[in-house]
Parts: C-alpha cells; structure tokens; sequence
C-alpha cells in the first residue's frame, strides 16, 4: 500500500468533499461581495472599512481565506499527483513532485498568514 503524506485528508472522498464544500463558501463570499458592492455604487474607504469592522464580515473572510488555502492545496495536490507521475518521468516523480508540492505549500500558506495579518491586524 502507498502512503502518501502531503494530501490533506488522506482520502480521496474527503478531498473531493472539502473541495465541493469551499467552492460552495468561496461561491457564497463571491455573492456577498458582488452584492455588496452591486448595492453600493460608490464605495470609498469609510464604507469599505465599516464593512469588514463587523465581526461576521471578518469571520465570513476568514473562512473564505482558509477554504481558498484548501481548495488550492488540493488542487495542487491532485495536478502534482496526476502529471508528475513516475511513468512521466522515468521513476524518478518524488524528486520532482516534492519540490513542487513544497513551493505549492509554502505559497498557500505564506498567503493565509499574510491574508489574517491584513484581516485581523492593525
């Protein structure tokens, strides 16, 4: 049995889950911006920043910010998986696949650490 250790949920069903599950919220955060932005024509800076001085609004972006990371992740995942495959690359997919999957990773998660330090920082 292979054990691969950089997806996330070491399932391909909860994988396919998770990736439905943050389309969903990343589709509902879409329509609350669209919306918003829809039913204010004109938004300056005073507006925009009451907006995401609600907590909700912050915690609905939060949510958005990690389903984002996990949509990504497993995206990434699942293209390095099934295009950097031994076959592909003579037996040698590990070498080039874990680079890959690390740089992939390092992206995601430096852009969910940099996104809460613009949500929640001062």
């Amino acid at each position: 049995m292979v054990k691969n250790v950089t997806n996330l949920s070491r399932s391909g069903l909860n994988d396919w889950m998770l990736q439905r599950v943050s389309a969903i919220i990343l589709a509902a955060y879409t329509l609350f911006i669209g919306g918003y932005l829809l039913s204010t024509p004109e938004v300056d800076y005073q507006q925009w920043n009451s907006l995401f001085e609600q907590t909700w609004v912050r915690v609905f972006t939060l949510l958005t910010i990690l389903s984002i990371a996990v949509h990504a992740w497993i995206g990434m995942w699942t293209v390095t998986t099934d295009y950097l495959n031994s076959r592909a690359l003579g037996g040698k997919s590990v070498l080039v696949r874990f680079p890959v999957q690390l740089v992939c990773f390092v992206a995601v998660f430096s852009y969910v650490v940099w996104g809460i330090q613009i949500l929640w920082g001062h």
